[in-house]
């Protein structure tokens, strides 16, 4: 499965251009997901100095991905070229309409484990 995940307000709790401490349970389900064979993709406005922050603040917690802002290679491969519209399967966003799960949340759902908190209402 392709997993889009939003940086700021999603992975970190600080307020945009800073840079937060990691939400809770978030380093655990990044590397769950990414360790259960999923495609990670750091979705993100951020460019520039503001990237590069982002990545290195990624490494220091050593959060893995497999891009930021790019397709995997086989949509690029699929459809011929490489649109600026991020595809995904799933995208995690702080922004997300019902708002953004927990962590530990997220990672039941993706996993079948547990249904979107909106499908009981």
């Amino acid at each position: 499965m392709i997993i889009a995940v939003d940086f700021d307000g999603t992975l970190h709790d600080g307020e945009w251009p800073g840079i937060g401490d990691p939400l809770p349970g978030a380093i655990w389900t990044m590397r769950r997901i990414m360790k259960d064979g999923h495609f990670l993709i750091i979705w993100t406005c951020r460019e520039g100095k503001y990237k590069t922050e982002m990545y290195d603040w990624l490494k220091i917690y050593d959060i893995p991905f497999d891009d930021i802002n790019c397709h995997c290679v086989e949509l690029i491969e699929k459809f011929g070229y490489e649109s600026r519209k991020i595809y995904a399967d799933v995208y995690i966003d702080d922004r997300n309409l019902g708002g953004l799960p927990s962590w530990y949340e997220i990672y039941d759902i993706i996993n079948g484990k547990m249904k979107p908190y909106w499908i009981y209402k």
